[in-house]
């Protein structure tokens, strides 16, 4: 199995990658393309939500929501907020200048009202919460494929600043949510397992800032709030392409969700990271999907001629 950089070299050469200059932030070429769109379909097709609410959102929420959340205090490093240009003709004249002349022009931006979106549930919460009480059978929501950003820049082609996660939430009585969290963590294992990938599911915790952030993460592991499901993706240690999270009733105490008795709801989502597992593909089968073991195509592509 190849380094990260021989990788990631590798998958430029076969144009599956396509670089912007930016580490962590490629362009796809269709090849990928069309295998990440057959995990994603793959994933549906297997899915264990019955009846699920469908929503989609843009990649960009209100700032003022990612304050509320308490983002900005467990993960600054990682959020990512929209600046524009606001000024007069004066201003903006002096803005082309340092342009041209490679000085730094960002004070000449303020910053608006939005910010990039670091987890696709996000605007789930505010949206549910705003009809009242949830029904007794709790609120299932597909996401479907969403991209989300990090600010975390790096030559591992699988740690990138824009990707997809295949989004699904879930809203109801602590025992119905923990249930359906730790049934996908299940899925997740036998849908990989399906692909001719090794995945391994594990307690995990999320990369808290700080010194106080790593208490927070051995609080998160000692409660088994985090799970994910790791694979071999290059010759480094293993990468998590799924995560299971189980939020208790962090959201519901920010947006007021509530069960039928009035009750705080509890909130899980579980997050595919589509273009890591379209990445463990091409490492553990080859770059060319065309000569990939049959049982593994026919898993992403059923409908197509051998």
């Amino acid at each position: 199995m190849r380094d990260r950089s021989a990788f990631l070299a590798d998958l430029i050469a076969a144009g599956l990658f396509v670089p912007s200059g930016v580490d962590g932030v490629y362009g796809r070429g269709g090849r990928f393309e069309e295998i990440r769109a057959a995990v994603e379909a793959l994933i549906t097709r297997r899915s264990i939500n019955v009846d699920p609410e469908r929503m989609a959102f843009p990649p960009l929420l209100p700032k003022a929501q990612l304050e509320r959340i308490g983002y900005l205090s467990s993960f600054p490093h990682l959020a990512g907020t929209i600046f524009s240009f606001e000024g007069d003709e004066s201003e903006a004249l002096e803005l082309e200048r340092r342009v041209g002349e490679g000085e730094d022009w960002s004070s000449l931006q303020s910053q608006t009202a939005l910010a990039l979106i670091p987890a696709a549930c996000y605007p789930v919460y505010p949206a549910v919460a705003a009809r009242g009480l949830l029904p007794a059978e709790g609120v299932t929501v597909d996401l479907g494929g969403s991209y989300v950003f990090r600010n975390e820049p790096s030559q591992d082609p699988a740690r990138l600043q824009m990707f997809h996660q295949r989004e699904m939430v879930r809203l109801g009585e602590p025992e119905q949510v923990l249930g359906w969290r730790d049934a996908w963590s299940q899925q997740a294992v036998e849908i990989l397992g399906a692909l001719g990938l090794d995945a391994k599911a594990d307690l995990a915790s999320d990369p808290f800032f700080g010194r106080s952030g790593k208490m927070l993460a051995r609080s998160q592991r000692s409660q088994a709030l985090k799970l994910e499901v790791l694979v071999s993706i290059t010759a480094e240690e293993p990468t998590a392409v799924a995560s299971f999270n189980a939020h208790r009733e962090h959201f519901s105490s920010v947006f007021d969700l509530r069960q039928p008795n009035g009750e705080q709801a509890h909130t899980a989502c579980v997050g595919f990271g589509l273009e890591r597992i379209t990445l463990a593909l091409l490492s553990a089968h080859g770059l060319d999907a065309a000569t990939w073991p049959g049982d593994v195509t026919a898993e992403l592509w059923p409908g197509r001629s051998s």
